[in-house]
């Protein structure tokens, strides 16, 4: 490409840049947005805060909760011990099929006191 193409192009495209930035200075809603911008760097600066603060405050990260975590673990395991049998049964629910065979089999109350935990 010669170096009078490359001229003309360049300045062509520095005109359409121009073009764009006096149409955004007459933009309304960017003055709006300088004016807050400096507002807001004031009143930083008057409060000593950096921005990082500022959104820390606006937007606060998830806060943990470690009440949560006890309610997200889940049941605990229940260990059950035929006397009869001496099988061994470890589970974390009350609906397991092996449990409800002892229960239908021993009765409700008798294996109630098989738990061991």
């Amino acid at each position: 490409m010669s170096k009078l193409l490359e001229f003309r192009r360049a300045e062509r495209e520095l005109a359409e840049q121009l073009a764009l930035l006096e149409s955004l200075k007459q933009d309304s809603e960017l003055k709006r947005e300088m004016e807050f911008e400096q507002q807001l760097k004031a009143l930083m600066q008057e409060y000593g805060m950096r921005l990082t603060q500022v959104v820390d405050i606006l937007d606060p990260p998830a806060v943990h909760i470690p009440q949560l975590d006890v309610l997200q673990r889940g049941r605990k395991v229940q260990i059950w011990k035929n006397p009869i049998t001496g099988e061994v049964l470890e589970t974390k629910s009350a609906n397991n099929k092996t449990l409800k065979r002892w229960k239908a089999e021993y009765g409700e109350q008798f294996v109630s006191h098989w738990r061991q935990d």
